[in-house]
């Protein structure tokens, strides 16, 4: 998932949310039963989702192994070597920004 996560980072998920396409989400091929993988939701296909991956040079994705089950949304992310949680996705809100315009 580089650029979007580094090595080191760690994340927080949300098991059992509300998944939109574009949401970061961990979760787990039917071919790979016993790993676990933090890709990108692309869209629903039948009882699973396709997911792809932010670097296409790294890793495999759903056109490799399938419809994915999903286990979680990633929402917040903790970054390798600096202090604070960072929200994750969408719903992020910018620091520094007044609240009016959130």
């Amino acid at each position: 998932m580089v650029p979007t996560l580094t090595d080191g980072d760690v994340l927080l998920v949300r098991r059992g949310a509300a998944v939109r396409p574009g949401d970061v989400v961990l979760a787990r091929f039917d071919s790979l039963p016993d790993r676990f993988v933090v890709k990108r939701a692309q869209r629903r296909s039948g009882p699973g989702w396709l997911v792809t991956s932010d670097n296409s040079f790294a890793g495999s994705d759903s056109a490799v192994h399938g419809v994915a089950t999903v286990l979680g949304r990633v929402v917040l992310r903790w970054p390798a070597g600096r202090a604070g949680w960072r929200r994750f996705g969408p719903q992020a809100v910018r620091r520094g920004q007044p609240r009016s315009e959130r």
